[in-house]
């Protein structure tokens, strides 16, 4: 396998327990990609850029983002990345617990892929406010790798 069928995923997120809820609902699904995980927006450029941490290498297919987040918050991340031509183009599905209208509209003038509601659970993805859609590219992106 090379360097260009490596599918990385980058989790932003600083609760735990969904951290763990993502991972498991991927594992469920069969995605065993390798999820690197970032505490908050800054932990998550250091990540990327290669600063105080190992650079993710190659640059994630995409990334699941928070939006509450101490340090640098989901949406002051996706300004910093958006203005970087390296990872510009990484898609970025944002999950939040929030349904708030203007966290949405902020993050889709960012060029969000997607949005999908906490918790993540793919069994009842239909039922959920998350867009079928979002979770469909969501798969495409990281399974036609």
């Amino acid at each position: 396998m090379g360097e260009k069928d490596v599918v990385n995923i980058l989790l932003v997120e600083d609760d735990y327990l969904d951290t763990m809820n993502v991972e498991r609902e991927l594992k469920k699904i069969g995605i065993n990609h390798p999820i690197f995980e970032a505490r908050n927006g800054k932990e998550a450029l250091n990540m990327l850029r290669g600063i105080e941490a190992e650079k993710i290498s190659p640059s994630p297919s995409v990334i699941l983002l928070d939006i509450n987040m101490p340090k640098m918050n989901g949406l002051e991340f996706l300004t910093e990345l958006r203005r970087d031509p390296e990872f510009s183009h990484i898609p970025v599905f944002i999950m939040t617990t929030s349904n708030e209208e203007t966290d949405r509209l902020a993050a889709q003038r960012l060029n969000v892929s997607g949005y999908i509601v906490k918790p993540l659970s793919f069994d009842s993805f239909e039922r959920s406010d998350s867009s079928l859609d979002s979770f469909s590219l969501f798969l495409d992106l990281i399974k036609l790798k």
